[in-house]
């Protein structure tokens, strides 16, 4: 998500420099390779600036407000991961009432979630989430219920580490 912000900066600083769309098409690729926008994209984000657009925020979209994915229910999850830590994804859903993928995301981005795995209790992997106040749930080692490759834990890190 950061990266689609960065991107849209990178458009309206284009666009407000005079360039055209292809060269701004150009510039983009050029800087962010494969994880670049696609040029229908960029050219709907540079006529937005054009049109005299300022915020590269996305306009707010219709239909039902998430309410799972808010302050309660991830200090619930939280709770019942700390009093249980070899609790499943199933009970965490029951218990707290939301669905299953909204457990998923409350552990992936609001809580990071890993076992004992070598990988996660690395040297570098241990500096960075201190050095970035990321609160940790640590699990019981191998625990079938709550593999860190269920939620996606080591691209996460491994974007974060790169500085992306």
């Amino acid at each position: 998500m950061t990266e689609q912000y960065e991107q849209r900066y990178c458009i309206k600083f284009c666009q407000k420099l005079g360039d055209t769309q292809v060269e701004t098409i150009r510039k983009i690729q050029q800087a962010f390779g494969h994880d670049a926008m696609s040029n229908s994209w960029i050219k709907e984000w540079y006529n937005r600036f054009e049109d005299g657009r300022t915020s590269v925020d996305s306009e707010p979209r219709s239909g039902r407000p998430s309410t799972s994915r808010n302050e309660n229910v991830i200090e619930q999850v939280r709770t019942l991961v700390m009093e249980d830590r070899c609790i499943t994804v199933r009970k965490l859903a029951n218990e707290t009432g939301v669905s299953i993928g909204s457990v998923h995301s409350i552990l992936t981005e609001d809580l990071l979630h890993h076992d004992n795995a070598p990988a996660n209790s690395a040297h570098l992997i241990q500096t960075f989430v201190t050095k970035h106040n990321i609160p940790v749930v640590r699990q019981a080692s191998y625990s079938p219920d709550m593999a860190p490759c269920d939620f996606w834990l080591f691209p996460k890190l491994i974007m974060s580490l790169k500085g992306t």
